[in-house]
């Protein structure tokens, strides 16, 4: 991955020289960190936010101390930022000091002191196992009633985020050798380039089954690569095509509104609540630690009360 191509004007307020510091940063994520497009995107983008603030202040980056760190962040927080984007932010800049004062562009490691808010608790919308089946069984009869390779994609594409519970990057970033129907298991890259193999079951299977036995080749154009789903002119699919055929197909079925993300969550939740143990769900989401898929499931009550009377010895 190179974003030698996507460089960009950071802000009016920075200098030549932050943007050549900003460059060496952006390096720094890409090659040592190994972080995602998104992820460096995002973190260049909330340390220029800073600078823009210095370079109003009339402070230079070496002279950047934990006060003007601190009047950045409640800046940002009046700005009615959500908590969860205030957290990226001060994880950026903590990355963003580190690296800058083992690279000599600051004296010290202020940002190392600067703590972060606390994340907002907020779990995403979750479909009922119900729900999930009317939406799935929707863009089955989608995919049946037409002769539209674009339907069977998308039909093979939903069973196999709720499926799976992968990200809907990880997703539209597989290629077709990473499938493997005989065993319905998935080959994924998650963060920090690490793989992981999911397994579906058989109505995942038979949905992607159709896609690549009769609708992707139709799809298929020169210079097509091997890229699992594809777009309508034979590209990899965009992310953002998914999320608004999520969008539009909750609407017709009746169900909750949800973007890729709440099927994942979705799946996480049925798995917990059909007995699957948290390291389990870890394993299938590609948690790096499990206090991450604590906070990203959450227990439904009655399971907590079978569990609870299961257990107990005085019950």
């Amino acid at each position: 991955m190179s974003l030698d191509g996507e460089r960009r004007a950071y802000g009016d307020g920075v200098s030549t020289d932050d943007e050549q510091v900003l460059d060496a940063f952006a390096r720094h994520l890409e090659l040592q960190r190994n972080l995602s497009r998104h992820t460096i995107r995002a973190y260049l983008g909330d340390v220029t936010s800073l600078l823009d603030q210095l370079h109003e202040a009339g402070v230079a980056l070496r002279d950047l101390d934990l006060n003007q760190l601190r009047t950045w962040l409640v800046g940002q927080q009046r700005r009615g930022m959500a908590r969860s984007t205030l957290a990226r932010r001060v994880a950026a800049v903590r990355t963003f000091c580190t690296w800058a004062a083992r690279a000599g562009h600051m004296g010290s490691d202020v940002g190392a002191r600067l703590r972060s808010p606390r994340p907002d608790r907020h779990l995403p919308v979750v479909l009922g196992v119900d729900d999930a089946a009317s939406l799935l069984e929707l863009a089955r009869e989608r995919a049946a009633d037409g002769d539209d390779p674009v339907q069977v994609r998308d039909w093979a594409a939903l069973e196999l985020l709720y499926a799976t519970g992968v990200r809907v990057g990880e997703l539209v970033g597989t290629d077709v050798g990473d499938a493997d129907l005989g065993e319905r298991t998935l080959r994924v890259t998650g963060k920090g380039d690490k793989q992981r193999m999911v397994p579906f079951g058989v109505p995942a299977g038979r949905a992607l089954a159709a896609w690549l036995e009769q609708s992707r080749p139709r799809l298929v154009r020169p210079g097509t690569g091997a890229a699992l789903f594809l777009g309508v002119r034979g590209g990899r699919l965009d992310p953002r095509t998914l999320r608004g055929v999520l969008h539009r197909l909750a609407a017709e079925a009746g169900v909750h509104d949800l973007a890729p993300h709440g099927l994942r969550h979705s799946a996480a939740t049925h798995l917990l609540a059909g007995g699957s143990d948290l390291r389990t769900v870890q394993e299938v989401l590609g948690h790096a630690s499990l206090a991450t898929t604590q906070r990203y499931t959450h227990v439904t009550p009655e399971r907590l009360r079978a569990a609870y009377t299961q257990a107990h010895p005085r019950a």
